[in-house]
């Protein structure tokens, strides 16, 4: 993993805590948390507070996130809102602590610039020992407080404060007076600059689990489904009628065309297709030709043109078919026919970009095309990772180069290009209650035309 570190694509944006007050504070929401501390005097942490230096220290890198169903976390800085997120359990985690960060900046500002904040991402689980038990998860409850219940005793003055101005003996209860004194020493003026941290709810529809060897779980589509990355019968009963497992490549192709969520690479809109589809070549090219133990030199392009040309008919049916698109697209060839039965179907797709769940979409095609290197890493680094450990070092070279030369150069133009933009659209509101006509027609009434 050195070449992957030294590029800064491995336990990149992590933040840097190496002040002797930032660790005491660490510690102190660290103890709250597990009832442990750290003895390290510099660490790294992602976006949950999770350290690997600390899960190495303590023999447990799942020191924050027991039983991996109730996520625990510890905010030292805002700033940790842009690290990712390590060991994720569950595909919303990140995406929840980041709202949560974003929605209360100031407040978490003020409170981490005497404090930590520890917290929960709860649900009504604490369990998950069957993937039915998945399916009980619906709603995510951030809570969050300091080590000192900053939260907690501001909620309290609060409440005093009200008590204070509506009771109209309030102005003689001498405890209610002194009590609110001394709650104020430790929170401040609540009244001009809150600290209240707002029980935040999120919902968990359609999410990818590590759990089971890997689950997606949609539910929040017109045909729901589960896909198992391994053995469906480990599953169990659950609650869902559609369960296809890695190896009914039909199955999950069905759900993704009835449910709409992909589209073909070669006819997305705003994007060059077949420059696309080449560079997939290329990562199916380089594996094919590293398994076999062939010299590819510097792996320049020509270079790689020149070894596919030596390669003939060895080359991998997925490059030969996609190689067939590209004729198509650009000197108007024949259109290949490739079914979902062909290893290359997944290959030329991608999600539509105005989806809600498009980054889960693309989530679940990596896994399905796992010799695309660029999307794997992009969108589940976890199976990047868990890959990359098995690949000879000449792939090891190649990829990790391409990576920091492609990629890291321009990220947010490469998704852009790889995926669409970034705005997906919402889901719908509900319309208004017909039965509350206020609502409806305004408080006037209807206007009526001549």
């Amino acid at each position: 993993m050195k070449r992957l570190i030294q590029r800064g694509l491995m336990f990149g944006n992590l933040i840097r805590v190496d002040s002797p007050a930032l660790i005491e504070r660490y510690n102190r929401a660290l103890e709250s948390l597990t009832g442990r501390r750290t003895q390290l005097d510099e660490f790294h942490m992602d976006i949950s507070g999770y350290a690997p230096e600390v899960g190495d220290e303590l023999g447990d890198h799942l020191y924050l996130n027991p039983n991996g169903c109730n996520r625990q976390f510890i905010i030292l800085t805002t700033d940790q809102r842009t690290a990712p997120l390590l060991n994720a359990k569950f595909s919303t985690s990140r995406g929840i602590l980041r709202k949560f960060i974003e929605d209360n900046e100031a407040k978490l500002f003020a409170l981490t610039a005497h404090d930590a904040v520890a917290g929960e991402l709860m649900n009504s689980v604490y369990e998950v020992s069957t993937a039915a038990k998945l399916f009980d998860i619906r709603k995510i409850t951030v809570e969050a407080d300091t080590t000192q219940a900053h939260v907690a005793n501001a909620r309290e003055l609060s409440d005093k404060i009200n008590q204070f101005q509506t009771e109209p003996d309030a102005w003689f209860d001498d405890v209610l007076i002194a009590d609110m004194i001394g709650l104020a020493k430790q929170t401040g003026d609540v009244t001009k600059v809150p600290v209240d941290l707002q029980r935040a709810t999120y919902s968990q529809d359609n999410f990818h689990t590590t759990h089971f060897g890997g689950l997606y779980v949609f539910r929040d589509v017109e045909h729901p489904a589960v896909i198992a990355m391994e053995e469906k019968p480990a599953l169990g009963k659950i609650p869902v009628a559609n369960v296809f497992g890695r190896d009914e490549p039909n199955g999950i192709a069905t759900f993704l065309e009835l449910n709409e969520l992909v589209e073909p690479v070669i006819k997305a809109r705003g994007v060059n297709g077949a420059t696309i589809l080449r560079q997939k070549m290329d990562f199916i090219l380089v594996d094919a030709a590293t398994s076999a133990g062939l010299d590819m030199g510097q792996m320049s392009a020509r270079e790689l043109r020149q070894l596919a040309q030596r390669m003939g008919t060895d080359l991998p049916q997925e490059f030969q078919a996609l190689a067939g698109l590209v004729r198509w697209a650009e000197n108007g060839g024949k259109w290949p026919r490739i079914t979902s039965k062909h290893p290359a179907y997944f290959y030329t797709l991608r999600a539509k970009p105005n989806h809600p769940d498009r980054d889960l979409v693309n989530q679940l095609l990596a896994e399905l095309a796992p010799l695309d290197i660029r999307q794997l890493f992009i969108c589940n680094k976890q199976a990047f990772y868990a890959a990359y450990a098995t690949w000879p070092d000449a792939k090891k070279e190649y990829v990790a180069e391409f990576l920091y030369r492609d990629y890291m150069a321009n990220k947010a133009g490469a998704r852009e290009a790889l995926f669409g933009g970034r705005e997906v659209v919402e889901k719908t509101p509900p319309p208004p209650k017909k039965d509350d006509m206020i609502d409806l027609v305004g408080p006037w009434g209807a206007i009526r035309r001549r």
